[in-house]
């Protein structure tokens, strides 16, 4: 991940109803979404949602897949974790405890599925 690449994503965000698609995708990961869906979930006029869906896919966020007649939307969640990574390296000069309470909120939201047997 380098910098153009951090700013065309985040560019990309910068914009609510993008912004607002980004999210929506990342909560129906990893099935996704056809475009149809996404514009009625967010009110949005296809033709317009459309040009954010592009937007969105040139900035490497989201991922188009055909699947027979329907183009459904995923969010490209290794994009995200590599825009994320790239904002915090070097954080707060090598003071893991500063930066710990961030980690903790990130990872919080998707915790890591456990490998352990629970007895049935």
């Amino acid at each position: 991940m380098d910098t153009q690449e951090t700013i065309s994503a985040l560019a990309a965000l910068a914009q609510g109803t993008r912004l607002d698609v980004f999210r929506l995708l990342v909560q129906h990961e990893p099935e996704g979404l056809p475009a149809g869906e996404i514009a009625r979930q967010t009110a949005v006029p296809h033709n317009t949602m459309s040009t954010h869906l592009g937007i969105l896919t040139r900035a490497g966020l989201i991922r188009p897949e055909r699947r027979s007649r329907l183009i459904i939307y995923r969010a490209d969640l290794d994009k995200l974790r590599n825009v994320l990574a790239f904002l915090l390296k070097d954080c707060c000069g090598g003071h893991a405890e500063i930066c710990a309470p961030l980690i903790a909120d990130i990872s919080a939201c998707c915790p890591a599925e456990s490998t352990e047997k629970v007895p049935a």
